[in-house]
C-alpha cells in the first residue's frame, strides 16, 4: 500500500524502516470519480495529496465564470491549495478529477504532527515545497517571457502523455490562450 507515495519520498529522503511504517499507519487513500471535486474554492484545504493513479486539474475561476488552469497533476505528483493548507484559510483554487483517482492523503494534523516527529518527513516536504514555488516561477517566467510556440513545447516535454488524456480546451486555459488559437498553433507545428 502506497507504494508509489513511497518510492517518490525515498528518491528525495531516506526512511528507517520505523519512519516508514509510523509515516504509513496515518496516511490514507482516497479514490475520486472523474468529474468529482477534491476541493472548491472557499474551502478550507485540509489534505495535501499525493497522485497514485490519475489526473487532477487545479483551476481559478474569474468572474465571468472562465476556468483558468494552473496546474495539472499526473501520477506521482502532489496536489492541493498549500497557501490555504497551511494557513488554514479558505482556498482560491477548486481541484476536480479529470480521471477517475486513487490518491494517498495527508490531513493538516498528520502533516503537522509528522512534521514534528520525523526530520526525514520535514526535509521531504520542505523539499516539496521548494520544488513548487520553483515551478510557479518558471510558470510564470515562461508566461511573462515566451513566445505561445514555445511555452507549448515546453507544455509537452514536461506532460508528455498529457495530450491524450486532458481535453484541448483545458490545455489552452493552461497555457492562456483561446482553444482556436491552440488549434492553429498545432496545424502550424505539424505542417
Amino acid at each position: 500500500m502506497f507504494k508509489l507515495f513511497f518510492k517518490n519520498v525515498e528518491e528525495k529522503v531516506a526512511l528507517s524502516i520505523d519512519e516508514k511504517t509510523a509515516i504509513g499507519e496515518k496516511l490514507e487513500r482516497k479514490e475520486i470519480k472523474k468529474g468529482q471535486f477534491l476541493l472548491r474554492a472557499d474551502e478550507i484545504c485540509n489534505q495535501i495529496v499525493f497522485i497514485e493513479k490519475g489526473v487532477l486539474r487545479t483551476y481559478l475561476k474569474d468572474e465571468n465564470g472562465f476556468d483558468h488552469v494552473i496546474f495539472f497533476g499526473l501520477e506521482g505528483w502532489t496536489a492541493g491549495d498549500l497557501n490555504s493548507f497551511m494557513k488554514e484559510q479558505p482556498a482560491r483554487f477548486y481541484i476536480d478529477a479529470l480521471e477517475d483517482c486513487e490518491l494517498t492523503m495527508i490531513c493538516k494534523t498528520v502533516h503537522d504532527e509528522l512534521i514534528e516527529t520525523i526530520p526525514a518527513f520535514e526535509s521531504y516536504m520542505r523539499i516539496l515545497m521548494t520544488n513548487a514555488y520553483m515551478a510557479s516561477l518558471t510558470r510564470t517566467s515562461d508566461l511573462i517571457s515566451l513566445s505561445l510556440e514555445e511555452r507549448y513545447k515546453n507544455f509537452i516535454t514536461s506532460y508528455p502523455s498529457i495530450i491524450q488524456r486532458v481535453p484541448q480546451y483545458m490545455i489552452a486555459s493552461h497555457l492562456g490562450v483561446s482553444p482556436e488559437t491552440l488549434s492553429r498553433l498545432r496545424a502550424k507545428i505539424i505542417d
